[in-house]
């Protein structure tokens, strides 16, 4: 039996509009959609030896439920806080654009409407998510993000701000507070005293995790890349030695977005087999530095959709 149709790295759309990431017929991770939730996350993320290395909510403050593993979220979106969930504001997913599988990499674009329901249902400004799970050697992986605001009306304020965009909750064994984990950045500085507020080019959380394959333990890790084309490059971080690291592009100012004008950001998570490795994160954040970006092409129709490919430029 011919396998031609068959991907390495595959798109499982779910019921409930969750979507399944599966590399060599291992699930990584899945796209949570659903209207249920004041936002959309991945959850899980699931390293080498399928260790979790996410959770949903802080492990000690039954207060932090806004924390759903991977996701993307804002404090101060034109006075509107888009961060928490004792709040009407939400971020729903309007549609799916765009599935590929493939061997080198599968490929994925959603639209997202910020809405502060209390007020007015009209969207405050629209997100386009493209993104990839593209696979690594011995079960790593990486998770490519390029995100895209556009506001809709003439003008939109993203407030000064910590919280907000892109926010990662590690599990609980991977804390520093809570574990045996630790925080480390791209300048060698480690843990929350030393890089609350810096600037960094990544940041990486590693600790120990249970395998789901052998339940032995075993250390891995998460590392956020910030690529140099984002606005604030280097990005200041907001970290928590109890198991929170989140990119903080309005960190020190406030960022005005426009229609013609919108913001655009790409990140790159590593998901790694053993401790920080500073040389081998440098490899990869050079090589995501270098990789061409993704876009939609419009198909023709009768059967008009979007297709994803990479930028040639």
């Amino acid at each position: 039996m011919s396998n031609h149709s068959l991907s390495r790295c595959e798109i499982v759309p779910l019921p409930d509009q969750q979507v399944r990431f599966q590399i060599d017929g291992r699930e990584v991770t899945c796209w949570h959609g659903s209207h249920s939730a004041p936002r959309p996350f991945f959850f899980p993320l699931l390293g080498p030896g399928d260790t979790w290395l996410t959770r949903m909510g802080h492990p000690g403050a039954p207060n932090h439920d806004h924390h759903r593993s991977v996701w993307f979220a804002h404090h101060h979106v034109s006075g509107i806080d888009f961060w928490s969930d004792n709040t009407s504001s939400r971020v729903r997913q309007q549609r799916w654009l765009a599935f590929a599988d493939g061997d080198e990499e599968c490929r994925f674009a959603f639209e997202l409407d910020w809405l502060d329901a209390g007020h007015d249902p009209q969207p405050l400004m629209k997100q386009t998510l493209l993104g990839a799970v593209i696979p690594d050697e011995d079960q790593q992986w990486l998770l490519e993000f390029q995100a895209e605001f556009t506001p809709t009306s003439q003008m939109l304020e993203l407030g000064k701000t910590n919280f907000g965009f892109l926010a990662v909750r590690v599990a609980r064994t991977i804390s520093a507070v809570f574990g045996g984990g630790q925080l480390r950045d791209s300048e060698g500085r480690v843990g929350e005293r030393a890089i609350f507020g810096r600037r960094a080019r990544w940041m990486d959380y590693s600790g120990p995790a249970r395998s789901g394959q052998t339940g032995q333990a075993r250390t891995v890790g998460i590392c956020i890349m910030d690529h140099p084309d984002n606005r604030t490059h280097p990005c200041h971080w907001h970290v928590r030695d109890d198991g929170w690291m989140g990119a903080s592009v309005c960190f020190a100012e406030p960022i005005m977005i426009e229609p013609t004008r919108p913001l655009s950001l790409r990140y790159q998570l590593w998901i790694h087999d053993g401790p920080c490795d500073p040389a081998a994160i440098e490899r990869r954040f050079v090589s995501f530095a270098g990789r061409h970006r993704l876009e939609l092409t419009k198909r023709p129709r009768p059967h008009e959709h979007f297709g994803i490919t990479r930028a040639d430029r």
